[in-house]
């Protein structure tokens, strides 16, 4: 898995942060590498093998020898690694893309710091990340750039090989106008994303922003008509090209979850982990990257007082909070965990028995098959973020749930929740509501939890991350063929 390849013969190539394998480092100074788990290795990797594809990232550890920074074949993917110093991941990822970025684009939940020093390093990583790109691409080639930390890359990379037909998708909410618009350098992001032939937003919401600050921002004639949902596209005249806008959602591999929960040793340990917390009637369920987006502390504070006003009961509702630790080097993060931890802590020694705590808080990456297990014992999921892109774990625990039972609570704030309207919907802002709504999913009749599993899976199976891949692919491909002016008449500012 070490031979050298040459540059510049890939016809597609993905450009992420990371690699779809981290590159591990042991004491006697040997190195291997390991499989990354992701859904954005499950949606692209397939496509990538079969097209026998490149991918660009970052392989995880800072500062890579000479050897390291040499191309990977894997099969029929060949991996290029980008190198990141201890200053570059600091400034660039903690600093710019999760201290900036990251709050900006999730409604200012945590006050984003706009810090000069940050920016200067997001754009010199971001051409790193250019220049690698158009050292893999073969003439002609297609490139997909992904997510926030590369919003620059588009526009450089055009400006370097403008033979290539090139995408972008962002995985995280795009914000509204008057937040974007704080941003100092709210110019040079919306013009590095111009540079792709197609730009892609999880909802409508985001790419008629998108539009409105092309128009705005970059002085782009940008189209008028609504955004459909992988259909109806915008465009935007700028640069002599027209730059085409869509929304596209983002899904799971659900066949093959829905397999596996069918899986009879997954179904063991189900049955395992209900006699674990004690055979209780109602198991609560959370599962969370720990970040302040999730609402964690929402659903604390929601079961809290549900105890409390003795509309539920620690005899025989059990919560488990499955917590991976994320960011921890970010203050605000480590902030969080303290809350979230003090919050358990309050509510075991106010409702807990001796050996029966009536909350369960794991803080640490779960196995895939464990987390598939609880999805399958647990009775209500509880997904309450106050921004989130799309959440893919509302999809998983719908996908894994063949036997039609639980019920899922969902956050009218997520990207799902505009495709999975079966779910009890709720207002992470309105704690009453969010109680409501818990105490009418514990209490659904199994006619009812049926009739909406049944929907809300006839949606996860039909519209599959294959789905979403092939649906952005292909709009993509059609930029090549002539499209009208988005400056035509009646249509465009």
């Amino acid at each position: 898995m070490t031979e050298r390849v040459p540059t510049g013969t890939s016809d597609f190539v993905v450009v992420a942060n990371r690699l779809p394998i981290d590159l591990e480092r042991h004491p006697d100074g040997t190195t291997t590498w390991q499989r990354s788990p992701g859904g954005l290795v499950t949606a692209l990797e397939p496509l990538l093998r079969r097209r026998r594809g490149a991918w660009v990232g970052w392989p995880g550890v800072a500062d890579l020898s000479p050897a390291e920074r040499e191309p990977i074949i894997d099969g029929d993917l060949v991996l290029h690694p980008v190198t990141l110093s201890d200053d570059d991941v600091a400034q660039y990822y903690e600093g710019f893309s999760n201290a900036t970025l990251w709050p900006l684009y999730h409604d200012v939940i945590v006050k984003p710091i706009y810090h000069r020093g940050w920016w200067d390093r997001y754009v010199e990583v971001n051409r790193r990340f250019a220049e690698a790109t158009s050292a893999a691409a073969a003439d002609g080639a297609t490139v997909w750039v992904q997510d926030y930390q590369l919003q620059l890359v588009p526009r450089m990379l055009r400006e370097l090989r403008p033979d290539l037909t090139i995408g972008f998708f962002l995985h995280i909410p795009f914000p509204p106008v008057e937040l974007f618009m704080q941003m100092p350098w709210r110019t040079e992001i919306t013009e590095g994303l111009l540079g792709a032939d197609l730009v892609g937003f999880h909802l409508t919401g985001g790419a008629q922003n998108f539009l409105i600050l092309a128009r705005r921002l970059a002085g782009a004639a940008t189209s008028r008509a609504s955004v459909g949902v992988r259909s109806r596209f915008g465009e935007a005249a700028y640069d002599d090209r027209v730059v085409r806008v869509g929304a596209f959602p983002i899904s799971i591999d659900s066949a093959a979850l829905d397999r596996r929960a069918r899986n009879r040793d997954i179904r063991r340990r189900a049955r395992e982990i209900r006699a674990e917390l004690g055979n209780p009637r109602t198991i609560l369920l959370g599962v969370d990257r720990l970040d302040y987006t999730k609402g964690i502390d929402v659903r604390l504070k929601a079961f809290t007082e549900l105890l409390a006003e003795g509309r539920a009961h620690g005899e025989d509702t059990v919560f488990v909070q499955l917590a991976t630790p994320s960011r921890e080097r970010v203050e605000s993060y480590r902030a969080l965990r303290d809350d979230i931890e003090r919050q358990v802590g309050h509510i075991n020694g106010e409702y807990s028995r001796v050996g029966h705590p009536v909350v369960h808080y794991l803080h640490r990456p779960i196995p895939r098959d464990e987390l598939i297990a609880f999805f399958v014992a647990a009775d209500v999921m509880l997904v309450t973020p106050l921004r989130d892109g799309m959440n893919l774990v509302a999809k998983e625990y719908v996908a894994c749930r063949s036997d039609l039972g639980g019920a899922l609570v969902l956050s009218e704030f997520t990207g799902a929740a505009d495709e999975l309207r079966q779910a009890y919907l709720v207002n992470p802002h309105d704690l009453d509501g969010v109680k409501n709504v818990i105490e009418t999913a514990i209490t659904q009749t199994p006619e009812d939890g049926r009739r909406r599993m049944r929907a809300l899976r006839r949606q996860v199976l039909t519209h599959d991350v294959d789905r979403w891949a092939r649906s952005f692919l292909d709009a993509l491909a059609s930029t090549a063929a002539p499209t009208n002016p988005a400056s035509g008449p009646g249509d465009s500012a």
